[in-house]
């Protein structure tokens, strides 16, 4: 089969668009995880742009297919590419983490078309995703259902348990796509709680598991477009990513988690992000 051609300078257009959305917020709001949006911004783009089925101007089709962020703490990147999107005007963005505004710091579904529901309790996502897989299939709805876990929210057990719901029901409807960052609060994962073989531990519960570069447009949408080899097995993407993609002093920098970038922090990283170092 021959691989689609992607608009790549469109696809760098929005995802630079998306990353200076997201500064903007995170900076007016003093709010945090800034570093956990932007590593997963190529995928968010890549889902828009040519996966995901989708009505703007009916969030609530029934046809729609589902996209559950469960690292719910980066719900910036949500907000800011719904609103790329025309889910709601731009200028909505400027509340963000603010007083008495709809957008949250972890994502939340109340009053915002386009998010289906709130998260930020890290681990519950998944269990939502297959809930919502099953009963599509339980009635021959073919919508599908698009899950992104962060890679140390796979700590719980929670998540663990919803890998083998998903592979015991065979939901072949169900994509799983893990932010392989490999830095979570405070240190790396592998410190916190060794997750490697991670592809193993997946393949072991029955999933089928792609690794894939989380920032190269043409694998993620590859990836994502592997459903004729899915057979009766739910799917397990593993992204690898740099947790504050496109910013030099925020790569790979676990200070970036919490941090909110101020004054010349934010005057450099807008003009990295402006300049496409």
């Amino acid at each position: 089969m021959n691989k689609k051609q992607l608009d790549i300078k469109r696809l760098i257009n929005i995802s630079k668009s998306i990353r200076l959305n997201v500064l903007d917020m995170v900076n007016k709001g003093n709010s945090s995880h800034i570093a956990s949006v932007f590593s997963m911004i190529e995928i968010l783009v890549i889902l828009y742009e040519y996966v995901l089925k989708f009505k703007p101007s009916d969030p609530n089709w029934n046809e729609r297919d589902r996209l559950i962020l469960s690292k719910g703490h980066a719900g910036a990147g949500i907000y800011a590419i719904l609103a790329e999107y025309h889910f709601f005007d731009k200028k909505m963005l400027n509340s963000h983490y603010q007083d008495g505004s709809l957008l949250s710091g972890h994502v939340s579904h109340i009053g915002i078309p386009g998010v289906e529901i709130s998260t930020g309790s890290l681990g519950h996502g998944l269990s939502i995703g297959c809930g919502m897989a099953l009963a599509a299939k339980t009635n021959n709805q073919s919508h599908r259902v698009y899950v992104i876990l962060s890679d140390g929210e796979c700590n719980e057990g929670s998540v663990w348990e919803s890998i083998m719901f998903a592979n015991h029901h065979g939901l072949n409807n169900l994509t799983v796509i893990i932010d392989r960052n490999k830095l979570q609060s405070i240190k790396n994962t592998e410190d916190t709680l060794k997750l490697e073989p991670f592809d193993k531990k997946w393949k072991s519960f029955g999933w089928n598991v792609i690794n894939i570069n989380g920032h190269d447009y043409q694998e993620i949408f590859d990836s994502l477009n592997n459903k004729n080899e899915l057979n009766s097995s739910p799917l397990c993407i593993i992204a690898n990513t740099i947790k504050g993609k496109g910013v030099s002093f925020m790569e790979n920098n676990i200070l970036w988690h919490y941090r909110s970038p101020q004054n010349k922090e934010y005057d450099e990283a807008k003009k990295e992000l402006l300049n496409e170092r």
